[in-house]
Parts: C-alpha cells; structure tokens; sequence
C-alpha cells in the first residue's frame, strides 16, 4: 500500500486486525479473542490507530512481534504493545511489511500460544460432540 500523508504523519501500512487489551502479556487462545475488536490497525510514521485507540510510538515501553503458526499451520504474528496504561495486543496475518523494518522499536520473537481454561473446555464439547455423531451415525 502506498504511503499516504495528512498532517500529523504518514501512513504507511494498513491491515485488518484482532486486537484486545484483555490477555495483558499472556499468548493464548482464550474468549477474549473470540470478543475481540475487529478493525482496520493503521500503522503511521508516529503512531498507531486501531479504531478509536491510538498509540503514538513515544508512549510505547516495549513492544513484541511474535511469529506464530495457527492450528492448521498458518503464518501470522501478534504484535503486543505495552503502553503505562494498557497492553494491547494485534492478531495479524503474514506479510511483507511485518517481516520489514517498523516505524517504532520492536523485538521479534517466536511465539507458541497456549490455551486458556475455556480454549480447552470448549475443544472438550467440540470433540465430544463429534465421538457422539460418529457414534450414534456409524457405531450402533
């Protein structure tokens, strides 16, 4: 995407997003991704805008690009953001840009997540509910 000017900076990249201040500095597959805001994240030449949220890049105390693979083997990164007040973090897809240099400071880092109690639960029904179809369709 081509970079585009207004008066208070440049943007210079946008993509669809997931994000939640919600899982603090834990990775994993929980509700609050399930519940989590749906927006474009607009990455500037002096900040970050997702919705109505924006971070100007000298708020930010650290910030981690984590390289993850989702259950079916997919590319993509969460980008976690630690702010004063909140930690934010982005679900994104693969791609060029984030494997580029960054308009702000980020360390990268393989991620893994992990699963939340009610990721677990919910697999448990999900499965369950398969083993009583086969059952019930093919077994007795």
């Amino acid at each position: 995407m081509p970079a585009t000017e207004n008066q208070s900076g440049t943007l210079l990249h946008s993509c669809v997003t997931k994000a939640t201040t919600a899982e603090g500095d834990a990775l994993r597959r929980s509700l609050n991704w399930v519940l989590a805001r749906r927006a474009f994240l607009q990455v500037w030449s002096d900040r970050l805008v997702c919705g109505d949220w924006t971070i100007p890049y000298d708020t930010i105390l650290e910030s981690v690009l984590y390289s993850i693979r989702s259950p079916f083997f997919i590319p993509g990164y969460i980008l976690r953001v630690r702010t004063a007040d909140r930690t934010y973090q982005f679900g994104l897809n693969a791609g060029k840009f984030w494997r580029g240099d960054l308009p702000f400071l980020v360390s990268r880092e393989r991620g893994r997540l992990s699963y939340s109690p009610f990721s677990i639960v919910v697999r448990l029904i999900l499965l369950g509910s398969l083993l009583y179809y086969v059952w019930t369709r093919f077994i007795q």
